[in-house]
C-alpha cells in the first residue's frame, strides 16, 4: 500500500499492511490477530477510510507473541510483559532469562536413527508396538516426512535401554521402569526447584514481571545453578546403588540380610528367645511391657560394649607403646 515514486528504502521503512498482508507476513490467521486487538496484545492501527492499516511495529509484535507462546507462556502472561515493555522496562532481561530457562540443561547432542538401526540394536526383529512405545514415551520422536527415521533426543537413554534388552529384560519391563523412574525424577526436580525458589530467586521475583536488572541476574544465577541438581543426584544416587547393590550381594550369597527399601537402622528383625526367658521378662515387667524391656535391654547391652571397646582402645595403644 506505500506509494511507487517513493524510493524502496522509504518503502521499506514505511511499510503498510492490511490485514490480510498481516496475516500472511506473520503467520497468523486474520481471526488470531482480530482477538489479539481485543485483548489490548496489539497496537491499535491506523484507520484509513473503511479499511485498518498496520505497520512493521504489528508485524514484530506478533513475532514477539508467537515466540513467547512457544516457550509456553500464556496470552495473560504475554500482556503483562508487553505493557511492561510499552512502559518502557524493556523486555532484555526477563527474554533472556527465558531463553536461559529453556535452554538445553544437558550437554547431551540429540542423534538420528533409522527403523533397521533400531530394529539390530533389540535383536533384529521389527516391534512396532515398542517402537509406538518409546515414541510415546519421547524417547523416540518421529521425523516428518521420514516415517523410516528417528530423532533420538538422549542417545544415552536409549543406550541403557539397549544395554538392559541385551542383558534380558523384557521391552514392556523395561518401559514400565521408564516411567516409574520419570515420575520419581519430576518430584526430585519439582522439589530442587521449589527449594532454589523459596531461598534463591524469591528475590528477583518481586515484580511482575521482573525488572530488566532482576530478570538478568536470575539468568545468570540460573546458569550457576543449573548443573547443581544433577551432580546432586549423582552422588546421592551413587551413594544409595552401593547401599543396596552390597545388601542384595549379601542377601542373594547366603547372609543374613534382609532386602528392604528402607535404611538398615530402621529395619525390624524378628528373633526367637527362649519361653523360659520370655516368662520371666513377664513376670519382671508385665506381658504387655515385654517387647519395650527386650530393645532396652539390647541397646542397654550395645552401649555396654561399645563404652568397654572405647577404654580398651587406649589400654592396646599403651601396650603397643610400651612394646615398642
Amino acid at each position: 500500500m506505500s506509494g511507487p515514486g517513493q524510493p524502496a528504502a522509504d518503502r521499506q521503512a514505511a511499510a503498510e499492511y492490511r490485514i490480510e498482508d498481516l496475516a500472511h507476513a506473520s503467520g497468523a490467521t486474520v481471526r488470531t490477530i482480530r482477538a489479539y486487538q481485543d485483548r489490548g496484545l496489539l497496537p491499535t492501527p491506523e484507520r484509513r477510510g473503511r479499511a485498518n492499516v498496520y505497520r512493521d511495529t504489528h508485524l514484530a509484535r506478533l513475532r514477539q507473541i508467537a515466540d513467547l507462546l512457544d516457550r509456553g507462556y500464556t496470552l495473560a502472561s504475554i500482556k503483562e510483559l508487553l505493557e511492561a515493555w510499552d512502559t518502557g522496562r524493556g523486555l532484555g532481561g526477563v527474554l533472556g532469562l527465558v531463553a536461559e530457562v529453556h535452554g538445553p540443561w544437558t550437554d547431551e547432542q540429540a542423534d538420528r536413527i533409522t527403523r533397521d538401526e533400531l530394529n539390530l540394536k533389540f535383536g533384529g526383529t521389527p516391534d512396532d508396538e515398542a517402537v509406538a512405545e518409546a515414541v510415546d514415551l519421547g524417547v523416540l520422536e518421529p521425523i516428518p516426512g521420514r516415517d523410516d527415521e528417528f530423532l533420538v533426543p538422549s542417545p544415552q537413554e536409549l543406550a541403557v535401554a539397549v544395554e538392559l534388552h541385551a542383558a534380558g529384560v523384557p521391552l514392556g519391563a523395561i518401559s514400565g521402569h521408564l516411567r516409574e523412574l520419570r515420575g520419581q525424577v519430576e518430584q526430585i526436580a519439582s522439589r530442587f526447584l521449589e527449594f532454589t525458589t523459596e531461598h534463591v530467586f524469591a528475590r528477583y521475583l518481586g515484580h511482575r514481571p521482573p525488572t530488566d536488572s532482576d530478570a538478568a541476574e536470575a539468568a545468570a544465577m540460573v546458569r550457576r545453578l543449573r548443573p547443581l541438581a544433577q551432580q546432586t543426584v549423582d552422588a546421592e544416587l551413587a551413594r544409595a546403588m552401593r547401599t543396596f547393590a552390597t545388601r542384595h550381594l549379601h542377601h542373594h550369597l547366603g547372609a543374613d540380610t534382609p532386602l528392604s527399601t528402607e535404611s538398615p537402622s530402621l529395619t525390624t528383625h524378628g528373633v526367637e528367645l527362649p519361653p523360659g526367658t520370655i516368662r520371666a521378662v513377664q513376670q519382671l515387667v508385665g506381658t504387655e511391657n515385654v517387647s519395650a524391656f527386650i530393645a532396652a535391654a539390647a541397646e542397654r547391652e550395645l552401649h555396654s560394649r561399645t563404652l568397654d571397646a572405647l577404654i580398651a582402645s587406649p589400654n592396646k595403644l599403651k601396650q603397643i607403646d610400651q612394646s615398642d
